[in-house]
């Protein structure tokens, strides 16, 4: 999908953005900005007194014009702000509804194959896939191995691997199997799809308002409430002391003290935040997970696949005790016989390599002993009786002894040697006789170190949890820089982590991808799934990966960190504006009636109206001036949350201070003679 971001036409978004800036000054479109529609409202009161200029008292209908002329452009900037960051997420949800087709389905019903729509599947039925086809809506592989083409969803041409069971079973609905062919389960409605709601939620059909944005909001909302009743008011105050005050100038003081920045650029902050990590090729399911990133106290990693490379290959066969090396290569090699995992294959490579090499069929009528996540070993039953076991080293020692056996004295310290050289080790039995040690090396991802001390130096916690022994835990840790570290990890052992950090009131992300990280997913406030991964976990999760990588959630972070650090930023300066704003209308308001009030215009600027009139129009224009910055976001750089502060607070609190100042008086160099030969000076 990133790739068809690309092919956006930025040109046509806004024009389009233009045009839907004018259908947004619908009253009941702008009703849901309740700053901006005090705005309009001004604005129909001041077009009134522009026909009606003595409706309410003596007016001049060309100063009213004036008034009412900027505060329409104002409404239109605001509008366009908001158009254009929904003009991009609409763009890309056209370029993916391309990728939507009418495809049919080949339904099956026992051995009977009925070729229907796919919009007539339902969730339940099952469906045969061959090379070529479009998967005709997201399932999950019951039967078969085949290569999918996911370009459509990812923007990436390589296709992938799925297979029946497993963590990588799930596919998505548009899709395209390229060899073999599948059976599947469909696992969602028509227009429920993933591309269904990666298409709503990008083009923002379905965007709700995050609880931070519903919270700024109703500061917003009161401090305007607060400003208008104190400039209504002023009205008949300024009756009772036989002080004129046009009602278009009250108007425009009106307009100038609510926050009408941050007021016009909110939606827009929201949308652009969606939108950057739409672009990463992240889909959010909601604002609400988005903006969580950012509040982020705590992240849950696994160590394999995510802090290294996951492939961990046998580097060496290690004897204990009197055994020869023959023995302990030979044993290894029968115990990952038929170990299809990338550490079985490596060990059989590295046996190769050494000159031991044994025919799978000799042994087919052994019993396969599976590994699983309680028993933390796997080998073979021989027909003979004899029963080989590799795995974890406390494992097979208790596995040993329970036979009658004893744990060679040097095993230990072999163990803790690889442990140390953050390798795996394997251990090797046959039952009641430990052989040895199977050596393996996992690397961890280059540039992790750096990365893990940028969430550091902005306050956030790492924790890596692995199957792995304490030793080569803390081996790990130490050299990918993670605060913290979880050894012999079950999946339940995830959820008691998660609990425990957000006991401390701590926000804690994780990442998945397979159905026994689902439960975790859903525990954690921030879930990153892997598109490779089961549905279960992409449902329990608030975010997918499309690209299914998970130290991706390391950048999701930041962007969340940016989105709040830029709505923080633009509302500083947008009241630090109001402040500068302050000093060029209320002398100007009260000047003519008392001129003592002129000792106030520390701006020197040239008239009362002149003085309205240009801070209307810097109120204006600042709001397309910082779109920019709302839909980029302020850069993030990692630090402490008091240095950001402090940073924000001297760049958008004093600049919004600064900027008005300078701003307005340029404005009022040029609209001052221009007031002046029209006779309103």
């Amino acid at each position: 999908m990133s790739k068809h971001t690309r092919n956006i036409d930025n040109s046509a978004i806004l024009r389009t953005a233009v045009r839907d800036s004018f259908v947004k000054l619908n009253p009941k479109s702008m009703m849901k900005n309740p700053v901006m529609f005090v705005v309009e409202i001004g604005m129909l009161v001041t077009l009134f007194l522009t026909f009606f200029p003595n409706a309410m008292e003596k007016g001049d209908w060309r100063y009213n014009a004036i008034v009412t002329a900027i505060l329409f452009i104002t409404l239109l900037f605001a509008n366009f702000a908001e158009a254009v960051a929904e003009g991009r997420g609409k763009a890309q949800a056209e370029s993916m509804k391309k990728t939507r087709k009418d495809t049919l389905a080949k339904l099956l019903s026992g051995s009977k194959v009925t070729t229907i729509s796919a919009s007539d599947l339902k969730k339940g039925d099952v469906v045969l896939v061959e090379t070529g086809d479009i998967i005709p809506n997201d399932g999950e592989i019951i039967e078969g191995l085949a290569m999918v083409d996911e370009s459509a969803i990812t923007g990436e041409s390589a296709p992938v691997m799925k297979e029946a069971g497993g963590d990588f079973s799930s596919v998505t609905g548009g899709t395209k199997v390229v060899s073999d062919q599948l059976k599947i389960r469909i696992t969602a409605t028509p227009g429920e799809s993933f591309l269904d709601k990666m298409i709503s939620l990008v083009e923002g059909a379905k965007r709700q308002k995050t609880p931070n944005e519903i919270a700024l909001t109703l500061i917003l909302v009161s401090l305007t409430m607060i400003f208008l009743i104190v400039v209504v008011m002023l009205f008949p105050m300024a009756k009772f002391t036989h002080v004129s005050i046009p009602v278009s100038t009250l108007v425009a003081l009106l307009v100038c003290l609510i926050p009408t920045t941050i007021g016009g650029l909110l939606s827009a902050i929201g949308i652009a935040g969606m939108d950057r990590v739409t672009k990463f090729n992240v889909i959010a399911m909601s604002g609400k997970a988005v903006e969580a990133c950012g509040d982020v106290n705590t992240m849950i990693l696994d160590k394999t696949g995510t802090i290294t490379f996951g492939n961990r290959m046998a580097a060496e066969f290690v004897p204990v005790g009197d055994t020869t090396q023959e023995n302990i290569v030979r044993f290894s090699v029968i115990a990952s016989l038929f170990d299809d995992t990338p550490e079985g294959r490596s060990v059989l490579e590295l046996a190769k390599k050494q000159g031991v090499e044994l025919d799978r069929r000799e042994y087919a009528d052994a019993e396969v002993v599976e590994f699983s996540s309680s028993t933390r070993m796997s080998g073979l039953n021989l027909k003979n009786g004899t029963r080989v076991r590799k795995g974890a080293a406390d494992t097979i020692a208790a596995f040993v002894e329970q036979a009658g056996g004893d744990v060679p004295d040097d095993l230990q310290p072999k163990v803790e040697r690889i442990s140390k050289l953050g390798g795996t080790p394997l251990v090797v039995c046959v039952d009641a006789r430990v052989m040895g040690v199977i050596y393996l090396k996992d690397t961890v991802k280059p540039g992790l170190v750096d990365r893990f001390a940028r969430l550091r130096r902005i306050g956030i916690k790492t924790i890596m949890c692995t199957g792995d022994n304490p030793l080569t835990a803390a081996t790990i840790a130490k050299e990918a820089g993670v605060d913290d570290f979880a050894a012999e990890c079950k999946p339940e052992d995830k959820i008691s982590v998660i609990k425990k950090e957000q006991a401390e009131g701590k926000l804690v992300a994780m990442t998945g991808d397979g159905t026994n990280d689902a439960p975790a997913l859903a525990q954690a406030d921030v879930g990153l799934a892997m598109n490779s991964g089961t549905q279960a976990a992409k449902e329990a999760a608030n975010m997918v990966d499309l690209d299914s990588d998970p130290t991706k959630i390391i950048e999701v972070v930041e962007i969340g960190k940016q989105l709040l650090i830029t709505r923080g930023a633009l509302t500083t300066f947008s009241i630090a504006n109001d402040v500068a704003k302050y000093f060029a209308i209320l002398p100007a308001i009260f000047t003519l009636s008392i001129p003592s009030m002129k000792l106030l215009n520390v701006m020197g600027l040239t008239s009362p109206s002149s003085a309205i009139i240009s801070a209307l129009i810097f109120n204006a224009i600042i709001i397309p001036l910082l779109i920019p910055i709302a839909m980029r976001g302020v850069k993030f750089k990692p630090m402490s949350a008091d240095r950001m502060l402090l940073k924000n607070m001297t760049i958008y609190g004093l600049g919004g201070i600064v900027a008005p100042f300078i701003g307005i008086k340029v404005i009022d160099l040029v609209v001052g003679p221009l007031l002046h030969t029209l006779g309103l000076g």
